[in-house]
């Protein structure tokens, strides 16, 4: 499988990578379901006997859960995939989640990763959300210094605006972005997208297929049954008119999947993967059957009309 160099690290990562975030489960506030923690292992075995060499995850993930679990499923494996993960939103006890990035929470947070995933160092660390804001500068400045110290290879971003980004770069290197970017939201093309090429930060979009609204396996009537601890089920996202757009956007992605005997999600996802400034798409999985279902995404390779067609239907119109 194709590897990208990431930014101006030498991280080099396969087009896709694996997105951990629903295999924390559906207790807790941005949960999606419940989910077997067998299934999620098996997915990630899945993945990387395909050749995916990334997993992208995050302490809030089932407050710890998704960590555990991607530790679980790394153990022993002769080639250990590089792990990805992110801090700044925590959790009492009570499994309320609060934003801290204060040097100690942030320290904190990395210790408490290391061993939820078993490992002696993390080889992406990023700042989740940007919040609180006015903790920006101390959060990113202590992944700094805990970079020199060997815990963290890398330090990156997530959900940054341009002018955050500035901010962060004025302490030390931004090695990547995590954005979210899919045919249905494309806000990050205007400014977000060309800064990272012009200061050489590496994109790992999030939620390529739109949180599942593009994988040509969601309707109507499964969005109405999502269960109450999805949350999706009360998201103005997966309301009209975003869902009467997706769909119209599948029927195209399905068109073209039909023509290279892909699957609509693992066209999405080569659409996201061939923007010039994406060095990778994180895809999220919770079976090794649904691996199967995208892992063509990071192979395909569309054609220029085809892309074309797909930026004109997913245009948003007055």
């Amino acid at each position: 499988m194709e590897r990208r160099q990431l930014g101006s690290s030498d991280l080099m990562i396969t087009p896709i990578g694996v997105g951990a975030w629903a295999m924390g489960g559906g207790n807790w506030e941005y949960g999606w379901g419940d989910q077997d923690d067998r299934q999620s292992i098996n997915a990630i075995h899945r993945a990387l006997d395909l050749g995916i060499n990334w997993i992208d995850t995050a302490a809030v993930y089932g407050l710890g859960r998704s960590e555990e679990v991607v530790g679980r499923a790394i153990k022993g494996r002769s080639e250990r995939p590089l792990i990805f993960t992110k801090c700044s939103m925590r959790w009492d006890q009570q499994g309320e989640i609060y934003r801290d990035l204060s040097a100690a929470s942030v320290r904190a947070e990395v210790e408490a990763s290391l061993k939820r995933l078993g490992v002696d160092v993390i080889d992406l660390y990023q700042i989740h959300w940007p919040n609180p804001e006015a903790e920006i500068e101390e959060g990113w400045a202590t992944m700094a210094e805990l970079q020199r110290e060997g815990k963290l290879r890398y330090i990156g971003v997530s959900n940054f605006s341009v002018e955050q980004m500035e901010r962060a770069r004025a302490i030390a290197p931004i090695t990547s972005l995590q954005p979210p970017y899919s045919l249905l939201f494309r806000d990050v093309e205007a400014h977000i997208l060309p800064y990272c090429q012009q200061h050489q930060i590496g994109v790992i979009a999030y939620s390529p297929m739109a949180s599942g609204l593009l994988t040509g396996s969601m309707t109507r009537e499964r969005l109405a049954s999502l269960p109450a601890n999805d949350w999706r089920h009360a998201d103005a996202r997966f309301q009209e008119p975003e869902v009467s757009r997706a769909f119209s956007i599948v029927d195209v992605l399905r068109e073209i999947g039909t023509q290279h005997g892909c699957s609509p999600a693992e066209v999405a996802i080569a659409w996201v993967a061939q923007h010039p400034a994406v060095t990778g798409a994180i895809v999220g999985v919770r079976s090794a059957e649904q691996v199967n279902g995208i892992i063509g995404g990071a192979a395909l390779q569309l054609s220029a009309a085809e892309v074309q067609r797909l930026n004109k239907v997913s245009q948003v119109t007055a």
